[in-house]
C-alpha cells in the first residue's frame, strides 16, 4: 500500500527543519518548535499538519517579521531547476529547506506579512523556487490586490520558471486546496494580461497552469474563453494549440457550442451507436464497465469528442450530473470503432453516495447519443 500523503510532513522533517533554522539562528528555540509542531501529528491530515507547523513557527521565529523573513530565506536549499515539476516526495532538508516543510513556511508569511506585503512577496518569490508559493500569495492577492498584481506583472518576466508560473498559478481563481479568489471569480480581467504574456512561454509547467487557470476562468466566464479561443487558436504553434485545447475540457464536457466549433467538433455523430453498461446492480466500491461501439455512416473522417455523464442520485431523491472524461478520436468513413472504460463507484471525500436509480448517458460533441440505468446500493443487508 502507498504511504499516506498526509505523512510528507513527519516528525523527521520537523526535526530536520528545526536544526537547520537553528543552525542559521542559534536562538531558534528548536525543542519548543518540534514539540508544538509534533504534537498529536499521527490524528493530523496533512493540510492540518501544514497548518501546525506554522503555529510552532509563529511561536518561535523572530517576533519582528522583516527579521524572521531573513531566517527563513537563510534556511532555504538552492533553487530547483526549471525542469524540476513538482515536490514530489521532496522532504529532506540536510542542505536546506526546500519541498513540503516550506508549506507551513509560506503560510507563517501570510499570516503574519499582511502589514509588509513587499518584505512579504520578496519572501514567497524565494519559497516557490524550492516548493510553491501558490496557497500563500492568495491572501496578499484578496488584501492587497494592485500592489499583488503590479509585482505579478514584473515576475511574468523572471528568469525562474517556478516564479514565472506562480504568476499564473497564484492568481488562479479557484485552485484547488487553496483559498478562491471571489473578486477574480466575478472579475478574471486583472489576471488576463499576465496569461496573454504566458500562454507562449518556453516552460511547459508555465504553460500547464495557464491552461488551468483559462479552464477555472472557463467555469464562471465560458463567453470569455471562446472568445480567447477565436483570438488565439487560429495559426497558434503546436504548444500554444496543446494549452488551449486543456484550456478547453470543461466547455467541451459541457458541449459548448462555440468551443466545439473552434475544435471542429461540433458537428453530430453520423452513424448507428451501441452502448453496454454492467452491471446494472452494484454497491458502492464496485466498478461499471462501459462499453461503446461506433459505426460510422459518414463518407468523411469524424472528429470526435466522447464523454460520459453519470446522473448521481441525490438525498432528496433528484439526480444531479457530473461529467467524466472519455475518448477524443477520429473515425474514418465508414468504419467502426469500440470503446471501453471502467469506472469506479468507491467512496470518495468529494461525493457522497445515495442509494437508488443513478442513470450513464454518452455525449458525442456535446450531444447524447445513448444513455443505461443502473441501481446503486450503499452496503450489503
Amino acid at each position: 500500500m502507498a504511504e499516506p500523503f498526509k505523512n510528507l510532513i513527519n516528525v523527521q522533517l520537523l526535526a530536520a527543519a528545526g536544526a537547520r533554522l537553528q543552525a542559521v539562528w542559534p536562538e531558534f528555540e528548536r525543542e519548543t518548535f518540534f514539540r508544538q509542531a509534533a504534537e498529536g501529528l499521527d490524528t493530523l491530515e496533512l493540510k492540518a499538519r501544514a497548518m501546525q507547523v506554522c503555529s510552532a513557527l509563529e511561536a518561535t521565529l523572530p517576533s519582528d517579521f522583516g527579521d524572521a523573513c531573513n531566517v527563513i530565506e537563510t534556511s532555504l536549499a538552492a533553487p530547483w531547476p526549471d525542469d524540476r515539476l513538482s515536490a514530489g516526495d521532496a522532504t529532506a532538508v540536510d542542505s536546506g529547506l526546500a519541498g513540503w516543510i516550506l508549506w507551513p513556511a509560506g503560510e507563517y508569511i501570510a499570516r503574519r506579512g499582511q502589514h509588509d506585503p513587499e518584505r512579504a512577496l520578496h519572501a514567497l518569490r524565494a519559497i516557490t523556487q524550492r516548493f510553491t508559493a501558490e496557497f500563500a500569495i492568495r491572501p496578499f492577492i484578496v488584501n492587497h490586490p494592485a500592489r499583488v498584481f503590479a509585482m505579478l506583472e514584473r515576475w511574468a518576466d523572471d528568469p525562474s520558471a517556478h516564479v514565472r508560473r506562480l504568476v499564473s498559478e497564484g492568481s488562479r481563481p479557484r485552485l484547488p486546496w487553496g483559498l478562491q479568489l471571489k473578486s477574480l471569480i466575478n472579475d478574471p480581467s486583472p489576471a488576463l494580461p499576465l496569461l496573454r504574456r504566458l500562454q507562449d512561454d518556453p516552460s511547459e509547467y508555465v504553460r500547464r497552469s495557464v491552461a488551468n487557470h483559462l479552464n477555472d476562468i472557463a467555469k464562471d466566464h465560458p463567453a470569455l474563453v471562446a472568445q480567447w479561443l477565436r483570438e488565439h487558436l487560429p495559426e497558434a504553434p503546436p504548444a500554444r494549440r496543446a494549452l488551449l485545447r486543456h484550456a478547453s475540457r470543461t466547455l467541451i464536457k459541457k458541449g459548448h457550442p462555440e468551443v466545439l466549433a473552434a475544435w471542429g467538433l461540433d458537428k453530430a455523430f453520423k452513424g448507428e451507436v451501441a452502448f453496454k453498461l454492467g452491471p446494472r446492480r452494484v454497491k458502492v466500491g464496485d466498478t461499471l464497465a462501459l462499453t461503446l461501439t461506433l459505426n460510422s455512416t459518414a463518407r468523411r473522417v469524424q472528429k470526435l469528442a466522447i464523454d460520459y455523464v453519470v446522473h448521481h442520485v441525490k438525498a432528496d431523491g433528484r439526480t444531479t450530473p457530473k461529467v467524466f472524461k472519455g475518448w477524443t478520436l477520429d473515425l474514418p468513413a465508414g468504419e467502426s470503432v469500440v470503446l471501453d472504460k471502467r469506472h469506479s463507484m468507491r467512496a470518495v471525500t468529494t461525493r457522497r453516495y445515495h442509494a437508488g436509480t443513478h442513470a450513464v448517458e454518452v455525449q458525442v460533441n456535446g450531444r447524447v447519443v445513448a444513455s443505461a440505468p443502473f441501481t446503486l446500493s450503499l452496503a450489503d443487508a
